[in-house]
């Protein structure tokens, strides 16, 4: 089966082609140089460039699979969560070409995408056995689910208020650090003493899986009104080294009581934030120390992309009855928990 998919959640406005679990092409528009000048997502002007972008980055996917769009059997779009004007454009761009064609076309969950990354049939990385814990940790989100089969999902834990990727991207720009944040902490870091500053671990002593990193943000704030901002660049590397720490450490020691606690040796690492650097190094030594299995897949698929949506667009396309289906009823939802959208019959136990 060819599948188009489509993702335009958030800054990023993607279209893939997926055969047989394969990704035969993934084109990515990122808007990164127009939302750094304010430091961060403009919802408007985000929505805005999904217009521009949306039919060349179709097109860019077509052309790199080297195929039609006749050719395409199913369409998979996401349709939440995320900004409501951005979804709007990959939801009603994915409608119409499903009406065009006269093919079934499936919403999908993003965070469903993320989980499921690593089902693709990818060459860098093993696929891994049901079930396993999966983690996201992006700029919007940080949850543990134990991930049972396609469509089966049991919530673990979640952030009580801002996401990891949040909270690089706040504490980069109370440092003066260009937009995107994270990647830049990341790449300071590596030239920092993470030792340097002792900054809390939120929530590290809770027996719970949930996560909150409001208080280590404001911890860093406290820091550079006590000390004032790095004087140099160990100074700023150590700070950042510093914080970074604190973060990996918090999800570390989350995810993998998750695993010990639930018996399952496999974990999957997903989400933006799933690129640092140190956060995937730290994971796979603390897998190998616990015979833990630890899965994570190449970093131009962490982020927001259209081939994420692979593995659950087959799935659900492959449960579609075409005599009893139409996608004229899909709609764009803002905060969509995970396993609810139209003709998507996955479950999420709370």
């Amino acid at each position: 089966m060819l599948i188009l998919t489509l993702e335009s959640s958030c800054d990023e406005t993607s279209a893939a082609v997926i055969k047989d679990g394969r990704v035969l092409s993934n084109a990515v528009a990122s808007q990164i140089p127009i939302h750094a000048r304010y430091g961060g997502v403009v919802p408007e002007l985000a929505s805005r460039n999904h217009i521009r972008d949306i039919h060349p980055v179709i097109d860019q996917a077509i052309a790199g699979a080297g195929i039609t769009l006749e050719q395409i059997d199913g369409y998979a779009v996401t349709c939440g969560p995320g900004l409501v004007g951005s979804l709007l454009v990959g939801v009603e761009t994915a409608k119409g070409l499903a009406f065009a064609y006269d093919r079934p076309c499936v919403g999908l969950n993003h965070l469903e995408g993320h989980l499921t990354t690593v089902l693709l049939d990818l060459d860098e990385v093993d696929s891994p056995e049901f079930p396993y814990i999966g983690m996201i940790v992006s700029g919007g989100h940080t949850d543990i689910y134990i991930v049972h089969a396609l469509g089966q999902y049991t919530l673990l834990g979640r952030t009580r208020d801002d996401a990891a990727g949040e909270a690089f991207d706040k504490v980069a720009k109370m440092l003066g650090i260009p937009y995107p944040g994270g990647a830049e902490i990341d790449r300071l870091a590596a030239n920092g003493n993470p030792k340097a500053i002792k900054f809390p671990r939120p929530m590290a002593h809770h027996d719970n899986l949930d996560f909150s990193f409001s208080g280590l943000k404001t911890a860093v704030m406290q820091y550079t009104e006590a000390h004032g901002m790095p004087a140099d660049d160990a100074a700023l590397a150590d700070l950042c080294a510093s914080f970074q720490q604190a973060v990996v450490d918090v999800l570390l020691l989350k995810v993998m009581r998750a695993a010990k606690t639930h018996g399952i040796p496999r974990i999957v690492l997903s989400g933006g934030v799933a690129c640092n650097r140190q956060l995937r190094k730290e994971l796979r030594e603390a897998g190998e120390r616990d015979g833990v299995e630890v899965f994570i897949a190449p970093a131009s698929l962490c982020t927001d992309n259209a081939a994420m949506l692979g593995a659950v667009a087959a799935h659900y396309l492959g449960q579609v009855d075409l005599d009893h289906f139409s996608a004229h009823d899909l709609k764009a939802r803002g905060n969509m928990p995970l396993g609810e959208s139209l003709r998507n019959p996955a479950r999420v136990h709370n």
